[in-house]
C-alpha cells in the first residue's frame, strides 16, 4: 500500500487539535497547568491518568501506557486502522460516538461517505468510481506532481478528460466486505475489473484516464502506475480486463478537418493536445488499433493518418504494418519521425516550446505509402496562432487564384517574397528566434500600383484586422482574399522559421577529413621503424632539447586521449626547471581544438563543462597549486 505523504500526516497532527478530539468523544478534560487530564477510556481508570499536552498535539497515560497524537487517538479509540483513521480526520471529523463509547479492538463500521450508489447499474456504478479518482486526483500532490513532470500540468486536461488518480483508498469508502452490501458491490467491482480479488484496487498507484463513448459512458480505463520503483514483474500499464473498446478524444476526431495525429499511448496522445494539437488519439499500444479505431476514422471522414508511434524498433515495425491496413482502406498514413529511442512525450520534454517542436516533426513526416506522396495541404500551425488550423480548400469563400497549390517563400537577400496571383508581399524584419506567441514583421503589400506597408504582430488579431481593413482599401481587393493571403503567409513564415530552428538543432559534423596522400603519409609515419627518433627531432626543432624520456612519455600520454582509458601525466620538477616548456611543447604537437589549458580550476569547474566536453582531449593544468583544489573531480576523470 502506497505510503501517505509525510506532509500530510505533520498537517493532521499539527492542524487537528487533540484537545477538541477528545471532547468530542465525550470524555471531560481537567485543566492541569498548561495541561489538561481525563480519566483514561482505554482501561479501568479511578483516577485521572491520561495527560494531554496542547503544546505538542499529545497524550500520554500513565497507567495503561497509551500515548500518541490525533492520529493515534483515532486509531485506538476507533480500533481502525492506520490510513483510515488519517482518511476520517481528512474528511473534517464528522460526528464521533456519545462519551458513552467503550474501547473496542476493531469495528467494521466505516466513518467515511460511501463513494458509490449501492443500486447504480454497471455503467453508473464505473462512472461513480472514476468520479471518486477524479477528486483523489485534485487533492493529491503526488500524482498531481507527476503531471508536472511528464509536461501535462495543462489547467483543462485534467477536467477535460476526468483524469484521476487510484491512491488506495477506494476500499475505505466502501462497506466492509463481511457484510452484505459490502460484498455485493465489492463483488461488482471485481467483475467490472476495477478489484482483484484479493480486494485490492486493479489500478492502486496509478495515474487513470478514463476512456468515453459518444454518450459519456466509460468503455475503457488506462492507468500508468506513478513509481517506476516497482518490484520486477510488476505491470506499469494497466487496462480494464477483456478486450479494448472505445476511442479517446473522439470529439478530436470529429474536428480534425480530416487528419489525425495517432500516438501508440494516452500519455503521448495528451502531450499534443497540451501543445495545441486537439486532432489526436491513441492506440492501445503497438499492436493496439483496434476496430473501433478504424470505424471512428471511417464515421468522421478521416483522410491523412500521422501515425506518431515511439521512434524504436517496435514502433517501426508497428507503424508499417498499421500504414498497409489503413491503406487498404483508403487512408494515407505519414510517419512522424522522433529522434531515435524518443516517444512524443519525451522528445516534448526535451524540445521547448513543446508546440514547436512537435509541430515541427508534424511537418515533416514521412510518407509511408507507394509512389510519391500526396499533398496533405497546409503545414500544422503552433497552437498560440489565432489559425488555429489550416483552411480546407472548400471554404465557401469566392474562388480566388490564390487557391492554386501552395506557394513558396522566394529568400532575396534579409527579405523573404511571396507572391499569390496579382498581389506581392514582401517580408521584413522577421526575427531570428522568434518569442513564443510573438511573430513581428514589417510586410509590404503591392498590386500593381497600390501598395500598404506596416509593422504588426502577424499573430496579434488586433493587429491583423487593422492590416487586412487598411491593405483593402489601398490595394483595391477584398478583405476576405487578403485574409486568406495572410493564413497563407502565416503559415510558410512558420514554416520558414521551424526549418531555421531545426538547422540549430541538427548536430554539426565538424569531424575532420583526411585527403587520400595524407592518409597515406600519416601511415609510413607510423610504419617507419625509427618513429620514436623522429619525434625527439621534432621536438628538438621545436627548440625543446634534451629529456628524450620526458618528452616520449608526454607524447605518448598526449595520442593515448583516443583510447578508452588513456593515460594521465604529473610533471614535476624544481621551479624554473622547464616544465611549462615541456607542457608547451607536447600541446603544440596536438590539434588546438582537441586540447583545453587552464592555469587553475577550482573544485566545481569540471562538473559544469558538459559530460562530453572533454571527451578524447587534453585538459591540461599549469600550476599544482592551481590543480589541487579540483583534486576529487580529477580523480574521477
Amino acid at each position: 500500500m502506497a505510503r501517505i505523504p509525510e506532509a500530510e500526516i505533520e498537517r493532521l497532527k499539527t492542524e487537528v487539535s487533540l484537545v477538541r478530539l477528545i471532547e468530542a468523544d465525550g470524555i471531560a478534560l481537567s485543566k492541569q497547568g498548561k495541561d489538561y487530564a481525563a480519566c483514561c477510556p482505554f482501561h479501568q481508570d479511578d483516577s485521572p491518568s491520561l495527560v494531554v499536552t496542547p503544546g505538542k498535539n499529545l497524550f500520554h497515560c500513565f497507567g495503561c501506557g497509551a500515548a500518541g497524537g490525533p492520529i493515534d487517538w483515532v486509531m485506538k479509540r476507533r480500533g481502525i486502522s492506520f490510513r483510515h483513521a488519517a482518511e476520517w480526520l481528512r474528511e473534517g471529523l464528522p460526528s464521533l460516538l456519545a462519551a458513552s463509547l467503550a474501547p473496542v479492538k476493531r469495528t467494521t463500521a466505516r466513518a467515511l461517505p460511501v463513494a458509490v450508489s449501492l443500486d447504480a447499474d454497471d455503467h453508473a456504478l464505473l462512472g461513480q468510481v472514476m468520479d471518486y479518482y477524479h477528486a483523489t486526483l485534485k487533492q493529491e500532490g503526488e500524482a498531481l506532481a507527476y503531471l508536472v513532470k511528464r509536461g501535462l500540468d495543462h489547467p483543462e486536461l485534467i477536467d477535460t478528460f476526468k483524469l484521476g488518480y487510484a491512491n488506495r483508498t477506494l476500499g475505505l469508502h466502501l462497506p466492509e466486505k463481511n457484510r452484505q452490501t459490502g460484498a455485493e458491490v465489492r463483488g461488482r467491482l471485481q467483475h467490472l475489473g476495477l478489484m482483484r480479488e484479493t480486494g485490492h484496487e486493479h489500478f492502486a498507484g496509478s495515474l487513470v484516464i478514463p476512456v468515453q463513448d459518444s454518450a459519456g459512458q466509460v468503455v475503457e480505463i488506462y492507468g500508468r502506475k506513478l513509481r517506476d520503483d516497482l518490484r520486477k514483474g510488476t505491470a506499469k500499464h494497466l487496462y480494464l480486463p477483456g478486450p479494448h473498446a472505445g476511442v479517446w478524444n473522439e470529439a478530436g476526431l470529429a474536428a480534425s478537418g480530416g487528419e489525425v495525429v495517432l500516438c501508440e499511448a494516452l500519455i503521448d496522445a495528451m502531450t499534443f493536445w497540451c501543445a495545441g494539437y486537439r486532432n489526436v488519439t491513441a492506440s492501445y499500444g503497438t499492436q493496439g488499433f483496434t476496430a473501433d479505431h478504424l470505424a471512428a476514422f471511417q464515421r468522421h471522414g478521416v483522410q491523412r493518418v500521422l501515425i506518431a508511434y515511439d521512434r524504436d524498433e517496435a514502433g517501426e515495425r508497428a507503424a508499417a504494418q498499421l500504414a498497409v491496413e489503413l491503406a487498404a482502406q483508403g487512408i494515407g498514413c505519414w510517419r512522424v519521425q522522433f529522434p531515435h529511442g524518443l516517444d512524443a512525450n519525451a522528445y516534448a520534454l526535451k524540445v521547448q516550446p513543446a508546440s514547436k517542436g512537435l509541430g515541427l516533426v508534424l511537418q515533416h513526416a514521412r510518407w509511408l505509402g507507394a509512389g510519391p506522396a500526396p499533398h496533405r495541404g497546409a503545414a500544422p500551425l503552433p497552437p498560440l496562432s489565432p489559425l488555429a488550423a489550416p483552411v480546407p480548400a472548400a471554404t465557401g469563400l469566392p474562388p480566388d487564384a490564390s487557391t492554386s497549390p501552395e506557394p513558396a517563400l522566394v529568400v532575396q537577400g534579409e527579405d523573404l517574397l511571396l507572391t499569390l496571383a496579382d498581389r506581392c508581399y514582401r517580408v521584413r524584419g522577421l526575427p531570428k528566434q522568434a518569442a513564443a506567441g510573438q511573430l513581428k514583421l514589417n510586410l509590404l503589400a503591392t498590386r500593381g500600383d497600390g501598395y500598404y506597408i506596416d509593422s504588426f504582430d502577424l499573430y496579434s488579431a488586433k493587429g491583423r484586422a487593422h492590416y487586412l481593413r487598411e491593405a483593402a482599401l489601398e490595394l483595391a481587393v477584398a478583405e476576405e482574399v487578403l485574409k486568406r493571403d495572410l493564413g497563407r503567409l502565416l503559415r510558410l513564415l512558420e514554416a520558414h522559421q521551424d526549418a531555421r530552428l531545426q538547422a540549430v538543432l541538427a548536430p554539426a559534423d565538424n569531424t575532420p577529413t583526411m585527403t587520400d596522400a595524407a592518409r597515406e603519409a600519416a601511415l609510413t609515419l607510423l610504419r617507419d621503424p625509427t618513429l620514436l627518433a623522429r619525434i625527439v627531432a621534432d621536438f628538438d626543432a621545436c627548440g625543446l632539447v634534451g629529456e628524450r624520456t620526458n618528452k616520449l612519455v608526454g607524447y605518448l600520454a598526449a595520442v593515448s586521449r583516443k583510447l578508452a582509458g588513456p593515460l594521465a601525466v604529473v610533471v614535476q620538477s624544481s621551479s624554473a626547471a622547464g616544465k611549462s616548456s615541456l607542457m608547451d611543447a607536447v600541446l603544440s604537437f596536438i590539434p588546438e581544438e582537441e586540447r583545453i589549458k587552464y592555469s587553475a580550476m577550482t573544485g566545481q569547474s569540471l562538473f559544469y563543462m558538459g559530460e562530453n566536453n572533454l571527451k578524447h582531449k587534453i585538459l591540461a593544468i599549469c600550476e599544482e597549486e592551481g590543480a589541487s583544489r579540483a583534486s576529487y573531480a580529477l580523480k574521477l576523470l
